[in-house]
């Protein structure tokens, strides 16, 4: 089957001065976006020794990590932490999180050249995949070294099971240098198994989702925003939104209005390049705009408050009466609810709901979320949620309830990854 990778690596050759010029492109709104290159070919900026190396692609995964991480921090506090990503919102979050405690670097294409250079770069003993990242030569590279892969939160949805099929050629060799598997569920399990992974090496664990920290002084934090928005009005939150669907949020606001004139929707864009120009499209529909980013001030008048900062999106949910969780009115497949749930918030999503299908399932059926699927039933239910307090009460009560029972997933992963770790 090398062969069959020798010539993935040759096309992946071919568009790799797309791959920068598509870097290029999305630096005219980010330009964070035209920094570090280096690192995209491997070339790491630290050499490190028996670190532990942690990838997470995105925000979200790295949303997910940010326990994981801390754990093992505690655990070894003697070896090197290293985390990649593949975004710089992800960066941006470790950072956050983070500060220099720990190193951070973006993964390398999946190169040949690039993965072994940034694997003698930064000798892990260990590396500890989220979710569901498999790439050929950087797990051909792992396995060459003898580098125990970890993959855990694993999740694989239904089409992404049919993608994998596709270049089933390549699989075998992918799941041969994975050494343990810490799956979400038994569906995601049952699903690489098909795929042809080893069932030896799956432990189901639950999702490090549920696992998601509520810092203590969150609550009083969010009472002194919710002072400043307003105390009395409806506040609703539109989070992780996408191309599209800032159209969907702001037609339900403006029907929401009919009934609740001074109702506030929170709108908190997914990727931080696109701030400016949804603020600019939310004063041209005619609404008033605050923005938190620039600490402007938000009064009666105020029909949308922008927020455009990183880190803040629990405090903002906290801040709300009700969540809506979006990248799910569009065929993103859905982004994590469980942090509105872990504050207590009831929860409206889409109908696109394929990377959380459980954990979206598990919602509705605990009458813990609603989806619905336009504009026009949105501003329904949220108007609900405004006649009704103790409805809007106990669903967000419901939907931490589901939170807390099934808490536990951590522990189980770090498990899985002590079983794996080898100090080389």
């Amino acid at each position: 089957m090398r062969y069959l990778r020798q010539i993935y690596s040759f096309l992946f050759y071919l568009i790799l001065p797309f791959l920068f010029l598509r870097l290029l492109w999305r630096s005219r709104r980010a330009p964070v976006y035209r920094q570090r290159w280096a690192e995209r070919l491997g070339y790491c900026p630290y050499r490190l020794e028996k670190s532990i190396w942690v990838h997470a692609v995105s925000v979200g995964e790295t949303l997910a990590a940010l326990p994981l991480i801390k754990a093992l921090k505690n655990e070894y506090p003697h070896l090197p932490l290293l985390v990649t990503t593949m975004t710089p919102t992800g960066a941006a979050r470790v950072k956050a999180a983070f500060g220099d405690t720990v190193f951070h670097a973006y993964i390398p294409y999946d190169l040949p050249s690039a993965v072994g250079c940034f694997l003698q770069r930064v000798k892990p003993c260990i590396g500890i995949i989220m979710e569901t990242e498999l790439w050929p030569n950087l797990f051909a590279g792992c396995a060459k070294r003898s580098i125990p892969l970890v993959v855990v939160n694993a999740r694989l949805s239904a089409q992404s099971a049919r993608g994998y099929q596709r270049i089933s050629t390549l699989t075998p060799a992918m799941f041969d240098a994975i050494h343990a598997m810490a799956a979400q569920g038994q569906t995601d399990a049952d699903r690489f198994i098909a795929l042809g992974l080893a069932k030896n090496k799956i432990t189901v664990t639950g999702s490090i989702k549920f696992d998601v920290e509520v810092p203590k002084d969150l609550l009083s934090r969010a009472e002194s925003l919710r002072t400043q928005l307003g105390q009395d009005r409806f506040i609703w939150i539109a989070a992780s939104t996408h191309s599209g669907e800032e159209e969907i949020m702001l037609a339900a606001h403006r029907l929401l209005q009919v009934k609740i004139p001074d109702a506030l929707l929170i709108l908190v864009p997914r990727h931080p390049e696109r701030f400016d120009s949804i603020a600019q499209e939310v004063s041209q529909q005619g609404f008033s705009l605050a923005r938190r980013s620039q600490q402007e001030n938000c009064n009666e008048k105020t029909q949308v408050y922008l927020g455009d900062t990183m880190g803040e999106l629990l405090l903002l949910y906290a801040v709300a009466d009700v969540a809506v969780v979006a990248g799910s009115f569009s065929a993103i497949g859905g982004h994590n609810m469980l942090e509105a749930a872990a504050v207590g918030k009831p929860i409206i999503t889409g109908p696109h709901l394929h990377n959380f299908t459980e954990i979206s399932e598990l919602l509705v059926a605990a009458k813990a979320m609603i989806k619905v699927t336009d504009a026009s039933q949105l501003a329904e239910v949220l108007l609900q949620f405004f006649t009704q307090p103790a409805f809007r009460h106990e669903t967000g009560q419901y939907a931490n309830a589901i939170v807390q029972a099934n808490r536990g997933a951590l522990g189980k992963q770090l498990a899985v990854i002590r079983n794996s770790l080898t100090l080389r």
